[in-house]
């Protein structure tokens, strides 16, 4: 397979700030870098510079989204309002989103990563792509900032695609361990788009992510979220996978399919609860460019997410990327051993309880 991947120095020039994890630090916090902080991507890119795998990608050269791509889905308010604070020191953009002088410009780049990504997809020029890109988006809301994320990059690069590219029906999967609320405010009334969202029962945002919120008019019924309990592991999404993600995807025939792919699901992440390793991460990606083959001409683009091990994070990345470009032989994990073999993998009943709530709305579609 012919693999796309963005990647820019710039990206890991967004400045975050100092924090205690993502809490402002004062009073009796002491300060040290933002849990969301350049560190993790840059791994990533330095392992598969490393272990020789970038030799395999083909470099997509993002470039900035301008107004009218970013305003399909973003308030012109609340454009304004960064743009400004951007010019002068930053601030924070809503949410427990904090940035600093030049970072919306490089918000920019980064949703027109994501928009340059999709169209290398579509056009044909490689068979499917990974946007290593920051800021995140899968949080970011039309007018205001959400979770470390300034812009929906994911949510601004199919609205792009549907408008220009004559893209019809697009299946989202966010895997990210916290709610992918972007993509669902943004698509919950649209048919043409199904949204799935596979997260940490009320990780993040707070009170978000339910089961019960299914889509309303004519997008009744394409809005799917999967909130595991806590302490979920390979079982767990695997039966996800099986029984909700493939038949959800199968009913609905995407031409492109977007992946919001952050790595807090895995075992060593601080921000989530969750037991993946990057060999849960390999089959998932390895589960979905197979039905992209089948159902959408191999269409399929990831986008960079979270993900907050920065020792364990570019070895899930790692699996991602090879499953996309089709190495036959992978990289050790030196981890993975030990995170597979951990207790609690098993499918317990409250968890499968989820998942067959889950199947029900799937046959609605």
């Amino acid at each position: 397979m012919s693999t796309g991947f963005v990647f820019h120095e710039r990206f890991l020039w967004h400045d975050t700030g100092n924090a205690g994890l993502w809490m402002p630090a004062h009073g009796l916090i002491q300060p040290e870098p933002h849990i969301e902080n350049p560190e993790g991507k840059r791994r990533i890119k330095n392992l598969i510079e490393v272990s020789g795998l970038i030799d395999q990608l083909h470099p997509i050269k993002p470039r900035a989204a301008i107004d009218d791509e970013i305003l399909r889905f973003h308030d012109s308010g609340y454009i304004k309002k960064i743009k400004q604070l951007s010019l002068d020191r930053g601030g924070d953009a809503g949410i427990t989103t904090p940035f600093s002088h030049g970072s919306y410009e490089i918000a920019c780049l980064s949703a027109g990563g994501v928009i340059e990504a999709v169209n290398a997809v579509i056009d044909g020029k490689v068979d499917n792509a990974y946007a290593l890109v920051r800021p995140p988006g899968h949080h970011a809301e039309a007018d205001m900032g959400v979770g470390f994320c300034l812009l929906a990059n994911a949510v601004i690069a199919i609205q792009q695609a549907k408008a220009t590219r004559n893209v019809g029906m697009v299946a989202v999967v966010d895997w990210d361990v916290h709610h992918g609320n972007s993509a669902e405010h943004a698509f919950y009334s649209d048919p043409s788009v199904l949204t799935i969202s596979i997260h940490q029962d009320n990780c993040f945002p707070p009170d978000s992510g339910h089961i019960a919120d299914n889509g309303v008019g004519e997008g009744e019924g394409y809005n799917i979220n999967i909130p595991l309990p806590p302490g979920s592991g390979k079982e767990a999404y695997s039966n996800v996978f099986q029984r909700v993600v493939e038949p959800a995807l199968r009913a609905f025939k995407p031409e492109l399919i977007v992946v919001p792919c952050g790595f807090d699901a895995g075992a060593t992440d601080p921000l989530g609860r969750m037991m993946l390793s990057s060999s849960m991460y390999r089959s998932m990606t390895e589960q979905l460019t197979t039905l992209a083959n089948e159902l959408s001409n191999g269409k399929i683009v990831f986008c960079h997410e979270g993900g907050y091990s920065t020792v364990y994070t570019p070895f899930c990345a790692h699996a991602v990327l090879e499953s996309l470009v089709g190495v036959e032989q992978p990289i050790e994990d030196p981890f993975c051993e030990f995170l597979d073999n951990m207790g609690g993998h098993q499918l317990y009943s409250h968890q499968d309880a989820i998942i067959a709530q889950a199947e029900r709305l799937v046959k609605k579609l």
